[in-house]
C-alpha cells in the first residue's frame, strides 16, 4: 500500500487502490517509480505535484525508497478513466537549489566537497552519512542547475569502483558514498530464476588511448602533460595489443587542475578499453517464495551468471527494474555487466555541459602593457614591477623591449636664500721658497724717442719740522794725490769746487790724517721751501733696455690669516628648459625577479623574459604575487621600457548580486 506526504513530510493518506506500482533503480543515478490511480478515486487530490510517496514491496517487505511526484497522465477510454503518475527519488530535491556564479575548493577532502554542496540547500533535506573515500580532487562549478549534478560526479575520478545509498525512512534523510561489496551474494542460474538472457558486445565504443582536456581553449586549454611525463595521453597496452589503437580526445572544461583530469580520464580508461558487454536479464524474483537472500536481487551486488551457453561468470548488478509489485510481484528486470556511458553518452553530457559553459566565460587572451620611462643610475636602476593575479590560467608571452638615452633636466638653477657673513678658519703660517730659475740676460727693442710736458701743478709752501743737529763736512781725506806730490810734512786733502765732482784744488794740512768739518754744528732748525705752481718737460730719446735676471729663487711666508665673507641677500632665476647630458651609459644590466638576463647592451627589443620569472615548487610562474624587473645602467642615463604581456585569463570575479 502507497503512503502519501505532503512537502512538509506530514503523511496524507494510503493509496490503497493504488496499481500497476513499479520502480527502477540504477546504481549511482536517480532511481524512478511509477503508479496509477481511477481517474475517480478521490485519493487523487493528494497526488499534486512535488509531493513525496514511500513504496514498500509488500510481496517481500522490502523498504524501496521516498519518491516525488512528477509529471503525470490522464487517460480516458469509454470502459474507465486512468491517471498514471510518474515519480523520481526525493534525491532529486537536490535539483531544486543552485550553484550561482563561480565555486572551487582544492585539496579539501571527499566528506569536505560533499558536505560543501549539502549546505548550499536552502532547505536542508539531505545530511551527510558515511563517506569512505578520502581523495583531495578540485572542483569547480560555476551556474550550475541543481547540486544532483555536481554531487554525482564527486566520485567519478576515482580508480575504484563507489556507491551512493540513501535512506529516507527518517528526516532530515541521509546520504552515503560507500564501497560497493565485492562479495558474491546472489545468482542467476539457467532452468532456476532465468527466464531470459540477452548478452550484447559492444566493441565499435572501445578507446584505448584518452587525450584528455580540461578548461581553457586553444593553446591555453588544460592537459595533463605536466603531470603525466610529458605526454598529453593515456593508453592502455594490452588493450592495444589486442583490439589496435583506438585514439579519443576527450573535453571536460570543469577540470582546472591537471592532476583532477588526469585521474577522471584513467577511470574511463579502464572501462573503456574493452568491449562494453551488457546483460539483460529476465528473471524470477524467488525470495518472495524463500525468503533466501542469495534469491535476492539489489542494484550494486554481484551475481553470479550460470548459462550453459555463456558459462559461468560474476558481474555486477546496475539496474533493478520491477515493473509491477502488486500485479506481478515474481517478475525481476535486470542489467548486468561493466555497464557504463558509451561514446554517445558522453557526448551527449558534454554537450549539456556545453550549455552551461556557455552561461559564462572561460577566459580570453588578454594584451598588458607596462611602461617605463625615468632617469636612473648605478646606484638608482630602472624598476618596472607588475602583479600576476590568482585566476591566470597562462602566459601566453612577456617579452621587454628598452633604449638608452642621456640623462635629462628640466631647470638649471635655485632660488636665493638671504644674507650671510662667514669667516673661514684661521690657517697655518707657512713658508715657501720656489726652485731657482736659470739667469735670463734680454734686450728690449728700441723704441722711439718722446717729450712729454706734465699738466702745471699747485705751487706749495711747507716748512719742515724743527729738528737734526749736524754738522758739514768741509773736506775729505785722500791718501793718494795722482800726479800731485805734497811736501813731505803735510798730509793729503782735497775739495771739489763745483757740483760735478770735479777736484778743483789740493789742500794740504800737516799732521792731520782724518776728514775735515766744521768746528760747531748749525743746532735745531728748519726750513720753508715754496714750489711755485710749474710743470716739467720730459723728453725720452728712442732706446732700448738690456736686463739680465741671474739664477733666483723666491721665498714667499703667509703667516696665519683668516679671510671674512660677506654674502649679501639675494636670489637666483629659475632656468627652465630640457638639459641633457652630452655622456650616456655605455652598458645596462637586466634582472628578473633577481634573475640575470645574459648581456649588457644598452637597447634590446623583445626578450623573452618568461624563463626568468620567478616559479613555485611545480614549475609554474608564481600568481598571486608581485614580479619585478631592474634595469642599471653603469651611469646617469635615461630609460625607456616597455613589458608586453600576452595571458590568458578566466576570471570568476565580479558582477552584481
Amino acid at each position: 500500500m502507497l503512503k502519501v506526504f505532503n512537502q512538509a513530510n506530514k503523511p496524507l493518506a494510503y493509496l490503497q487502490n493504488a496499481f500497476n506500482i513499479g520502480y527502477e533503480k540504477r546504481l549511482n543515478e536517480l532511481w524512478t517509480a511509477k503508479f496509477s490511480l481511477p481517474l475517480n478515486d478521490s485519493k487523487n487530490e493528494y497526488c499534486t505535484e512535488f509531493n513525496y510517496v514511500e513504496i514498500v514491496d509488500d510481496s517481500t517487505g522490502e523498504y524501496i525508497g521516498l519518491f516525488r511526484i512528477e509529471p503525470s497522465l490522464t487517460r480516458r477510454s469509454e470502459s474507465a478513466g486512468v491517471i498514471e503518475y510518474r515519480l523520481q527519488h526525493v534525491l532529486a530535491t537536490l535539483l531544486d537549489d543552485v550553484l550561482f556564479r563561480y565555486h572551487q575548493t582544492t585539496n579539501w577532502t571527499t566528506r569536505q566537497n560533499i558536505q560543501y554542496l549539502l549546505d548550499q540547500q536552502e532547505v536542508k533535506h539531505w545530511r551527510l552519512g558515511r563517506v569512505e573515500f578520502e581523495r583531495f580532487f578540485h572542483y569547480k562549478y560555476e551556474n550550475e542547475n541543481g547540486l544532483l549534478g555536481p554531487m554525482l560526479a564527486i566520485p567519478k575520478p576515482f580508480d575504484e569502483e563507489y556507491q551512493w545509498t540513501y535512506d529516507t525512512k527518517t528526516y532530515p534523510w541521509t546520504l552515503e558514498l560507500v564501497r560497493p561489496s565485492a562479495t558474491l551474494s546472489c545468482e542467476v542460474r539457467y532452468a532456476k530464476n532465468m527466464r531470459e538472457i540477452e548478452r550484447e558486445v559492444d566493441p565499435y565504443n572501445v578507446v584505448n588511448r584518452i587525450y584528455p582536456l580540461g578548461s581553457g581553449e586553444g593553446i591555453n586549454q588544460l592537459d595533463i602533460r605536466e603531470v603525466n611525463g610529458g605526454k598529453a595521453y593515456l593508453e592502455d597496452a594490452a588493450s592495444i595489443a589486442k583490439y589496435g589503437r583506438k585514439k579519443y580526445i576527450w573535453l571536460d572544461r570543469r577540470f582546472e587542475d591537471a592532476q583532477s583530469l588526469k585521474q577522471n580520464a584513467a577511470a574511463l580508461l579502464r572501462k573503456w578499453s574493452v568491449p562494453k558487454v551488457t546483460y539483460k536479464v529476465k528473471a524470477a524474483d524467488l525470495s518472495v517464495l524463500t525468503g533466501e537472500s542469495a534469491d535476492k536481487f539489489t542494484e550494486g551486488a554481484m551475481v553470479r551468471i550460470v548459462d550453459p551457453d555463456l558459462g559461468v561468470f560474476n558481474q555486477r548488478i546496475h539496474m533493478v527494474n520491477k515493473p509491477d509489485i502488486t500485479g506481478a510481484p515474481g517478475d525481476i528486470d535486470l542489467e548486468i555487466g561493466n555497464l557504463t556511458d558509451d561514446i554517445a553518452t558522453i557526448n551527449a553530457d558534454i554537450q549539456r555541459r556545453i550549455q552551461v559553459n556557455d552561461a559564462y566565460t572561460q577566459g580570453s587572451t588578454n594584451i598588458d602593457s607596462h611602461n617605463y620611462s625615468d632617469n636612473c643610475d648605478s646606484g638608482h636602476p630602472a624598476v618596472i614591477r607588475f602583479y600576476l593575479p590568482d585566476d591566470l590560467v597562462n602566459v601566453n608571452t612577456m617579452t621587454l623591449s628598452y633604449e638608452t638615452e642621456a640623462f635629462r633636466a628640466y631647470s638649471r638653477a635655485t632660488e636665493g636664500g638671504g644674507a650671510t657673513t662667514k669667516t673661514t678658519s684661521a690657517g697655518g703660517g707657512t713658508t715657501a721658497t720656489s726652485s731657482s730659475g736659470g739667469g735670463v740676460a734680454k734686450s728690449t727693442a728700441s723704441g722711439g724717442g718722446s717729450s712729454q710736458t706734465s699738466s702745471s701743478g699747485g705751487g706749495t709752501t711747507q716748512s719742515s719740522s724743527a729738528g737734526g743737529d749736524h754738522r758739514h763736512k768741509i773736506a775729505s781725506f785722500v791718501s793718494d794725490m795722482g800726479t800731485k806730490t805734497p811736501p813731505s810734512n803735510f798730509k793729503n786733502y782735497m775739495a771739489t769746487a763745483n757740483s760735478g765732482g770735479t777736484a778743483a784744488a789740493s789742500i794740504f794740512f800737516p799732521g792731520v790724517s782724518t776728514d775735515l768739518y766744521t768746528e760747531g754744528s748749525s743746532g735745531n732748525h728748519s726750513h720753508s721751501v715754496t714750489i711755485p705752481a710749474h710743470n716739467h718737460s720730459v723728453s725720452i730719446p728712442s732706446h732700448s733696455h738690456d736686463f739680465n735676471i741671474p739664477n733666483h729663487s723666491h721665498d714667499v711666508t703667509i703667516p696665519n690669516h683668516s679671510h671674512d665673507l660677506t654674502l649679501p641677500d639675494h636670489t637666483h632665476e629659475v632656468a627652465h628648459g630640457i638639459y641633457e647630458l652630452s655622456s650616456s651609459p655605455s652598458a645596462v644590466t637586466v634582472k628578473v625577479d633577481g634573475k640575470t638576463v645574459p648581456g649588457n647592451a644598452t637597447s634590446g627589443n623583445d626578450i623573452d623574459i618568461v624563463p626568468f620569472l620567478a616559479k613555485d615548487s611545480s614549475g609554474r610562474i608564481r600568481r598571486g604575487t608581485w614580479h619585478e624587473v631592474t634595469l642599471t645602467p653603469n651611469g646617469l642615463g635615461r630609460i625607456n621600457a616597455n613589458i608586453i604581456s600576452r595571458l590568458f585569463i578566466s576570471s570568476h570575479i565580479g558582477g552584481n548580486y
